[in-house]
């Protein structure tokens, strides 16, 4: 099976915004909603409600957290629960149900507006994506992203492809990027990637600088590269070994997003194929299987038309 990697998937991923943007989304509407979502479904509803109040939540704690803001919901100053999904499936489908029994308007942010969470959502903002492995999620919430900040594909895609690393990125074992603080929302997308791709072979941490003040770095060693973007570094990790990566002014979440996912692809295509020999067997058997499914989840998942 052909899988392509992740630095492809985002210049394809770009270049599909760039032909078919997607459409704009008004989150003005929410006053204090709960923003419900799994992995990078989560973090993309951080970024997404970056500049105003909501309840955030995930698979793990919305349950307990819902029930804690029952007499808010009941003085009707919390009206709304955004659940975010790619898929609309999994562990959307149940938050929506409660959502809806807790009295809440429920709307679906996802790419699959014939989803089994679409079904029994009262609204369904529905986004298109690109076929791409399982995990990568690229498309799905970069287009999220860009709907509500407004950047320019392009102007992304002209910006990450002059991105030279200055020495070999196969000469490290570990990478650790740090970004502004505006940024923070993105460290846990980087940390879920590398996860994703890498699992135990190898590391990539990820921090905003007000977290990486905080002996993060104590220990600077030859084999990590750390890896600063839109700041000069001059403090962490081994001083031989750091990469400044420029940003513009207008610069927001989705370039951050972009650039970091295609600096983590270049990584991958100079290391084993680790995802690629491991993603059909977790596909097929206990992926699925950890959610009491047994059909099999698609190891390329097909681009929403």
């Amino acid at each position: 099976m052909n899988i392509p990697l992740l630095d492809e998937i985002v210049l394809a991923s770009l270049d599909f915004f760039t032909k078919t943007p997607p459409p704009t989304l008004d989150l003005s509407k929410f006053s204090l909603p709960f923003v419900v979502g799994s992995g990078n479904a989560f973090n993309t509803g951080k970024i997404l409600f970056s500049k105003q109040a909501a309840v955030f939540a995930d698979e793990s704690n919305f349950k307990t957290q819902v029930t804690a803001y029952t007499p808010v919901i009941e003085k009707g100053l919390i009206t709304d629960a955004v659940i975010i999904s790619a898929s609309g499936e999994k562990d959307s489908v149940w938050e929506i149900e409660l959502a809806k029994k807790m009295g809440l308007k429920t709307t679906l942010l996802t790419c699959k507006p014939k989803s089994s969470a679409a079904v029994i959502a009262d609204t369904v903002f529905s986004y298109k994506s690109i076929a791409e492995p399982y995990t990568y999620n690229t498309s799905t919430y970069l287009g999220m992203v860009l709907s509500t900040i407004g950047e320019k594909p392009q102007d992304i895609k002209a910006l990450i492809q002059q991105i030279t690393p200055f020495i070999n990125l196969n000469d490290y074992v570990s990478y650790a990027f740090i970004v502004p603080d505006i940024f923070a929302s993105v460290t846990p997308m980087i940390d879920i990637k590398d996860n994703e791709l890498f699992g135990p072979h190898l590391m990539i941490r990820s921090y905003p600088e007000g977290h990486a003040r905080h002996a993060k770095f104590v220990h600077p060693w030859e084999k990590e590269l750390v890896i600063s973007v839109g700041f000069k570094n001059n403090y962490f990790g081994h001083s031989k070994h750091r990469w400044d990566i420029p940003l513009p002014e207008s610069a927001s979440f989705g370039t951050v997003i972009a650039l970091t996912y295609y600096v983590c692809g270049l990584i991958q295509k100079g290391k084993p194929d680790y995802f690629i020999q491991n993603i059909e067997k977790y596909c097929t058997d206990y992926g699925p299987k950890a959610y009491g499914k047994t059909e099999p989840f698609d190891v390329i998942v097909p681009a929403t038309e």
